[in-house]
């Protein structure tokens, strides 16, 4: 088969499948921000792999699935886990615990927020992981000369974990408040109330593979999830089962379904 690869990368991950999908005997073009241009040369290919949500990639796999060409994970999916607010509602409706939010202009926000909402911390509408996060301890830090919309959570102080699932292997290690998911982490053995959490989120929207970020709080020892992602590195993968092979063999196995 010929396949092809959305990613900001040619390596990590993206090598990885490539160089796997190759020793299975398919062909496989990786599309990065250098090569990729949306037009009629990209349906040349049975089926794409989205690996990144960069908005470029989203665009391109509306193209494809707009001219009935597969992608995987589906492009709608990973455009609501790109969007907060989008994904902050869809983890909401799967009934698993989410912080407080708040939107709006610094200003706004400024005459309307308590000093009993504090701790805050603000993330990018747009974007994952760590980047671009911001901890507010009180009204005091807010830069009122931006006019672009906060969207700011409730900060729960508790411990943070990254729960990996793919398919019905999870893997979830303890991890440093607000760090990414390269930072070594320490596996945790099990923890029956996080798997229930993954079973929840993967089964709501047929995921194949994904995580999530979840704190324990505390004061109350709930279970908060902070943020969700579609294709993660895997780094802090810590199984014996080899994540590129599993992954890799289940975007397959979901190809010849929609095939059908």
């Amino acid at each position: 088969m010929k396949i092809g690869i959305l990613s900001k990368r040619t390596g990590n991950f993206t090598g990885k499948m490539k160089s796997y999908f190759k020793s299975k005997g398919h062909q496989v073009s990786i599309f990065t921000a250098t090569n990729l241009s949306i037009n009629e040369s990209l349906l040349e290919r049975d089926f794409y792999i989205l690996k990144s949500k960069h908005m470029l990639y989203l665009y391109a796999g509306y193209f494809l699935e707009a001219n009935k060409i597969p992608v995987i994970p589906d492009t709608n999916l990973s455009y609501i886990h790109k969007d907060r607010i989008e994904s902050y509602f869809a983890i909401k409706k799967t009934g698993l615990l989410v912080p407080f939010v708040y939107i709006g202009t610094p200003n706004t926000l400024k005459t309307q927020l308590k000093s009993s909402h504090f701790p805050l911390i603000s993330k990018p509408i747009f974007g994952s992981g760590s980047k671009g996060v911001r901890v507010y301890n009180t009204i005091k830090d807010f830069d009122t000369i931006i006019e672009e919309p906060l969207y700011l959570e409730k900060y729960i102080e508790g411990t943070h974990y990254l729960a990996y699932f793919i398919e019905n292997d999870f893997c979830i290690c303890e991890k440093k408040p607000l760090s990414n998911e390269h930072d070594e982490m320490k596996l945790i053995e099990s923890d029956d109330e996080i798997e229930d959490y993954l079973r929840k989120w993967k089964g709501k929207y047929n995921l194949l593979f994904g995580h999530l970020d979840i704190v324990r709080e505390n004061k109350t020892n709930q279970l908060y999830v902070v943020d969700a992602g579609t294709f993660p590195e895997f780094s802090n993968w810590k199984h014996k089962i080899d994540p590129v092979s599993k992954i890799t063999d289940l975007i397959l196995k979901k190809y010849q379904e929609i095939r059908k």
